[in-house]
């Protein structure tokens, strides 16, 4: 079987996005995937320095947090809720680095453990340098091509087409540039995509 495409546009601070991780590893274990997280800023609005969450996002936040904390549990991810919103500019910068040196994946799985398995801010360079280190990145080096600016446009125009294509809320999946899931779906609606796709790739 050929190999498929999934791309994933997906934010940090987006807690669908993260319990999403458990599905994602079924399928990369069942079938094979090339997968792809791009980035997207699900409140673009936050400032360098970060913001406390507003009361009515916590409000609807505390009303998801059960169902969020089963998927994650049955995904094998810790998850708790941080109270601030870290900008997150520099970690999807950051990724390019990664993606750059072949570690993207691994990078993105560290740093999505930071905010929500851990709690901490990833926009704070110690917390990112310490991912990089943890997936075999030069972390020296990352801060350095990232605060000369180097992934900025690149950054900006992936968030760019994301808007092209109409995708404005995250997680979003697209298989093989045909198919796209919204949101944190059960494992079956995937392999039921996925099921269809491969059909339609045989019968090409």
């Amino acid at each position: 079987m050929e190999t498929l495409k999934l791309t994933i546009y997906s934010d940090y601070v987006c807690p669908w996005c993260y319990v999403g991780q458990g599905a994602v590893q079924k399928l990369s274990q069942n079938y094979p995937l090339d997968v792809t997280w791009m980035p997207f800023y699900l409140r673009p609005d936050t400032p360098p320095e970060g913001m406390e969450l507003p009361a009515h996002v916590k409000a609807h936040m505390k009303g998801m947090q059960t169902h969020l904390v089963q998927m994650a549990n049955a995904a094998g991810l810790r998850m708790i809720f941080p109270d601030r919103i870290p900008n997150t500019r520099l970690a999807h910068e950051a990724t390019e680095y990664a993606r750059q040196k072949g570690k993207a994946n691994e990078f993105h799985q560290t740093v999505f453990d930071c905010y929500y398995g851990q709690g901490e801010d990833i926009s704070r360079w110690e917390v990112l340098q310490q991912a990089a280190e943890e997936v075999g990145l030069d972390a020296d080096e990352m801060r350095e091509q990232v605060e000369q600016g180097k992934f900025t446009a690149l950054v900006s125009e992936q968030v760019r087409q994301a808007a092209e294509l109409g995708i404005d809320g995250v997680p979003t999946y697209i298989l093989n540039d045909r198919y796209a899931i919204v949101g944190a779906q059960p494992y079956e609606v995937f392999e039921q995509a996925l099921k269809q796709l491969i059909s339609e790739v045989q019968h090409d």
